[in-house]
């Protein structure tokens, strides 16, 4: 199945959003869930209404509707469909990298490569399962976010592609989370953790790494037991509307002295403190 793309018109002017200031811009909506009539259906729909009212340009990649195929595999290098013995080993790196360069990544890569560069945003959308994203949507990660595209080093400068020189610098990021949990369950002191170290692998070892100013998570609690989703759709909504405007997670740079070589923080920032937070300036 096509991957589902917004229904505006090219060149199709909207009215100005009342609760942002933020200029049209392009919006990739990634959402994992596989009933579009649950509330995380509810929300996306909800959600991308909202942001094309205000006259943005919203790229959708339902995984469950597209029929993602999340397994990485020698296909994703470009192979051929000889058995494993009749082919050198699969070094998922470099060979996904030299695909890439070679214009040879399957199909459907491509094309959430190509939405990914067009966005001036990403939107993550997802149940929590078990502490972590679905299946299918690390399976979009693990095949679209290869070396090359996503992180690397340029080949003509030698520059690091990472973090603050990463390649999706200037490009926000919004993840969208439902759970289970009890509020006070992902708070300071809960059983689940603070919401950002619950998520620093995506926020930080993902979105941050590649580029991307990332802002505080939306979490919405509690979601099994919601029967008016009236609440949790105005909160989303008005979080939509700082999509532009509302300030990132204050990750440390990498290559501006606070970390060693070995990417530990150095002696002198935040002497004797350990944990996720101190990669956080305060």
């Amino acid at each position: 199945m096509q991957p589902h793309l917004s229904n505006s018109g090219a060149g199709e002017t909207r009215p100005a959003d009342p609760h942002t200031s933020a200029p049209p811009r392009t919006i990739l909506w990634l959402s994992a869930h596989p009933e579009p009539r649950s509330l995380n259906g509810a929300l996306r729909r909800a959600g991308i209404a909202h942001l094309q009212s205000a006259g943005h340009e919203v790229l959708c990649s339902d995984l469950y509707e597209m029929g993602w195929d999340p397994v990485l595999s020698p296909w994703d290098a470009g192979r051929s469909d000889a058995g494993p013995t009749e082919l050198p080993r699969f070094r998922v790196s470099d060979d996904t990298r030299r695909a890439f360069v070679e214009g040879a990544v399957p199909p459907d890569t491509r094309r959430e490569q190509e939405k990914l560069r067009a966005a001036d945003a990403l939107i993550i959308q997802f149940p929590l399962w078990w502490y972590g994203m679905p299946a299918i949507l690390k399976g979009w990660f693990d095949r679209v976010l290869i070396s090359g595209f996503a992180f690397g080093t340029d080949p003509s400068t030698s520059r690091r592609l990472r973090f603050e020189q990463g390649p999706f610098s200037g490009k926000r990021a919004l993840v969208a989370v439902t759970l289970g949990d009890r509020p006070r369950a992902i708070g300071p002191r809960g059983k689940s953790g603070e919401i950002t170290q619950l998520l620093f692998g995506l926020l930080h070892g993902t979105l941050a790494y590649t580029g991307m100013s990332v802002l505080p998570p939306w979490a919405l609690p509690s979601a099994d037991r919601i029967e008016d989703d009236a609440d949790a759709r105005a909160d989303l909504l008005a979080r939509l509307g700082g999509l532009f405007t509302d300030d990132p997670i204050p990750y440390r740079p990498q290559f501006t002295g606070e970390y060693t070589d070995e990417w530990e923080l150095a002696d002198d920032v935040r002497p004797g403190e350990t944990g996720l937070g101190v990669h956080v300036r305060t």
